[in-house]
């Protein structure tokens, strides 16, 4: 079985890094760290769970001072580098909350976040004081480095998954453009993918906004046309005529639809949890012009109350010439997953072409055997 992300935490890990603390402050003690945080609640802890409690147990021998106790963590950080360490930012949310320590907390998320990520830890100071930490987080759109560049996109994402919710910024998005428009252009990938989801979140509750904003960025730059590309890929998935339009996507005719012909079938129609089925489908594109065309499935997942929720699956995404016979197949397991799981019941399953549902099947999915 394959281990969990929490067990990156491990007794191994905890005592190499309490002997790096205490090398560098001497009256810090790895056993006593290493036994606290590993306490009777430790292996119930999820990961999130795990980092704060290591955070509290490295803060009650640190010095109570934050200048201290950062300049701790400053004479290690070098060694102490990647996901694992996002304790660090962590460190600064949780003790660096006092106002006399606002300079030194910002100064702390800038240096740590290269060597993690501060994207989680700066939404507390977010929900705080929401215009004097965007003040902060415009000043480092500029900066030079590409992950104090990311950090100002990612830490106020409305939607950041594993990230506390910011309401605000849901209700109101107008805050977070200023950052966009610095980075829309930017070199790095790694910025690029950040602004990307972070129009992506906004569409979710603001989907005219970032259509208005990608009319005006598309054709700017390259770097920009691939953001708003995957910036709109919610709204792409759910097929307005205005976004498909802007994308250069077909459009059904009033009298004639793009797909003329299509089936879908799967096999088999009766499987268990954890067990997989083929989906198999076919179709025709109307003829005449060549058709940009988007092919998804969707599956009408049955949740627990007996309601459902569609996920869309893509299985295609081109060009085709008028009259093109399209086929596949495509595996879909069934097994859970720690972002879904599964309920028996029957399960529509439909073909989308360009967001217009063309063929349907169903599904009926049984509890896994005892």
């Amino acid at each position: 079985m394959a281990e969990t992300l929490k067990s990156i935490y491990s007794e191994t890990f905890l005592r190499s890094f309490g002997s790096k603390v205490h090398g560098a402050y001497a009256p810090f003690d790895p056993e006593r760290f290493v036994a606290q945080t590993m306490d009777a609640a430790w292996e119930g802890l999820e990961l999130k769970a795990r980092m704060r409690q290591i955070t509290l147990k490295l803060g009650e021998q640190l010095p109570v001072a934050f200048s201290e106790a950062v300049g701790v963590l400053y004479a290690i950080d070098e060694t102490c580098t990647g996901f694992p360490y996002l304790f660090f930012p962590d460190f600064v949310e949780v003790f660096g909350r006092a106002e006399a320590d606002w300079p030194l907390a910002m100064q702390a998320f800038e240096r740590f976040t290269p060597k993690s990520s501060a994207e989680f830890a700066v939404r507390s100071f977010l929900l705080r004081d929401p215009e004097r930490m965007m003040r902060q987080m415009v000043e480092w759109s500029g900066h030079g480095n590409e992950h104090v560049r990311r950090l100002s996109s990612e830490g106020c994402r409305p939607r950041l998954p594993w990230g506390q919710a910011l309401p605000m910024f849901k209700r109101d998005p107008a805050p977070i453009l200023p950052i966009l428009e610095q980075l829309k252009a930017d070199p790095s990938l790694y910025v690029r993918k950040s602004v990307a989801n972070n129009l992506n979140d906004i569409a979710k509750d603001h989907p005219q906004l970032v259509l208005e904003i990608a009319r005006r960025w598309k054709g700017a730059h390259p770097h920009t046309d691939w953001i708003v590309r995957h910036g709109c890929r919610t709204l792409i998935r759910k097929g307005g005529p205005e976004v498909l339009e802007l994308f250069g996507y077909a459009a059904a005719g009033e009298s004639e639809p793009l797909a003329a012909a299509a089936t879908l079938a799967v096999e088999p129609a009766v499987l268990s949890i954890g067990d997989g089925c083929d989906l198999r489908y076919e179709l025709t594109v109307r003829e005449g012009e060549p058709a940009k065309v988007r092919i998804e499935y969707g599956i009408d997942f049955v949740k627990a109350g007996g309601r459902t929720s569609r996920k869309l699956f893509l299985l295609s995404d081109k060009t085709v010439p008028g009259g093109a016979r399209l086929t596949g197949t495509r595996r879909h397991s069934w097994a859970d997953l720690t972002t879904r799981r599964h309920y028996p019941g029957e399960h529509r399953i439909v073909l989308l072409v360009n967001g217009a549902e063309a063929a349907e099947t169903a599904l009926q999915l049984q509890a896994a055997p005892e």
